[in-house]
């Protein structure tokens, strides 16, 4: 009984260890997660989002950067005639970043949203 209790802190001490392995690097391949909540400024929301994973990749533009430069995750505020739209590569293409993070169906009615892939 004693060995199967020692080999359980063991192996439980194991884990814990490896765990902590694995976040020690200082470096995070996750997106932070912001919550949406209304009567929020989408242009702030956006820029919110953008800061909290390494700010806009691209920037403010209206064209897209070429294919061959952009990485999974990179965000661009495009920018239309009939306004902004902060759009995020997912996937191997340029998505509505609301596509992606699926804050709110109002946010892909703001600015240019609605008219990005036109």
């Amino acid at each position: 009984m004693k060995i199967q209790i020692i080999t359980l802190m063991l192996l439980g001490l194991f884990s814990v260890a490896v765990v902590n392995a694995g976040t020690d690097s200082g470096e995070s391949s996750q997106k932070v997660t912001l919550v949406w909540q209304d009567g929020v400024d989408i242009e702030t929301f956006w820029q919110q989002y953008a800061d909290a994973n390494g700010g806009l990749t691209w920037g403010k533009s209206t064209t897209y950067p070429e294919y061959e430069k952009v990485r999974e995750g990179d965000t661009l505020l495009i920018q239309l005639a009939q306004g902004p739209c902060l759009m995020e590569f997912f996937h191997s293409r340029w998505r509505r970043a609301n596509d992606v993070r699926r804050w709110a169906p109002s946010v892909n009615e703001y600015g240019g949203c609605p008219y990005v892939f036109d």
